[in-house]
């Protein structure tokens, strides 16, 4: 077992297998629907948030990880005088980071550390699985939050999406530009920079069309990129997008790993179905 432990937020969009394999903790953050309250990944479903999203118009609100969760899952290992290192997503776009500082605060307990990730969805996974690959080969907390936040900065993390409906019912563009871009089949790039998630492109077509330019976009830095592993993370995708993704990745031939994952609740509930990512780091 790895003298560290390593926890994140369900916004990291891990799959099952490498939390499992890593022996991550997550922590979810919460999708609140019709005044209720359900945890992402546990309590709710996308294709539960996209029913309920298209019924009432609107997108679910999201909130901050509990201290209802925290007790459950940070607790024990904080009686247990654990050293513990946490992802979270953004600061940017949640306050689950602070949350967790406070719980630490009022535990009065100092070995529990807070990484703002300044990312999202796999964005974080990557650092994620960094961090938890560094604590099984012994690395201490000082080490692994050396590195993690020194390669930060090289994440590339990007979307496609497939409807402006979702963005605009998110306030991320107005109910008139999202009509208008999908009455001409508008699908944006929207990229993560300092933090933020921004617009970063447009590309007019089907969905595959503008996949096959969006990887065009990113061919430059994906040949730069750190050959350990790229991740395709999408929601509700027409399967036929991932496979064209994966295809082309593998093309490339510099990937060691590709992985595939969904994307959880809070970054479906404000993207939408049929998005698609690809999620990198640029090597150093």
């Amino acid at each position: 077992m790895a003298c560290v432990r390593i926890a994140a937020d369900s916004t990291c969009d891990l799959s099952q297998e490498q939390i499992e394999r890593y022996g991550i903790t997550i922590l979810p953050l919460c999708i609140m629907m019709d005044g209720k309250s359900y945890y992402d990944g546990e309590e709710t479903t996308p294709q539960e948030i996209y029913a309920w999203a298209d019924k009432h118009r609107t997108t679910p609100g999201t909130a901050a990880v509990t201290f209802e969760k925290l007790e459950e899952r940070l607790w024990p290992m904080m009686q247990a005088g654990e050293e513990i290192i946490f992802l979270g997503i953004s600061e940017d776009m949640s306050t689950t980071c602070n949350v967790v500082r406070m719980f630490a605060e009022e535990k009065e307990y100092d070995k529990l550390h807070v990484i703002n990730s300044m990312n999202l969805s796999s964005g974080i996974g990557l650092q994620v699985l960094k961090a938890a690959q560094l604590a099984e080969g012994g690395a201490g907390a000082e080490e692994i939050i050396a590195a993690v936040e020194g390669a930060r900065d090289r994440v590339r993390a990007s979307f496609i999406v497939d409807t402006l409906t979702y963005l605009a019912r998110g306030g991320r563009c107005s109910a008139a530009a999202a009509f208008v871009g999908n009455a001409l089949k508008i699908h944006p790039m929207i990229a993560v920079k300092d933090g933020k998630m921004g617009m970063a492109k447009k590309y007019r077509g089907n969905m595959l069309s503008s996949l096959e330019r969006y990887m065009a976009d990113l061919a430059e830095e994906l040949k730069k990129a750190e050959p350990e592993r790229v991740f395709i993370t999408h929601s509700l995708c027409d399967p036929a997008l991932p496979e064209r993704a994966r295809e082309y990745l593998e093309s490339l031939g510099i990937f060691a790993e590709i992985c595939e994952t969904n994307a959880g609740g809070v970054i479906s509930s404000h993207c939408g179905p049929n998005t698609i990512g690809i999620l990198f780091y640029i090597a150093e």
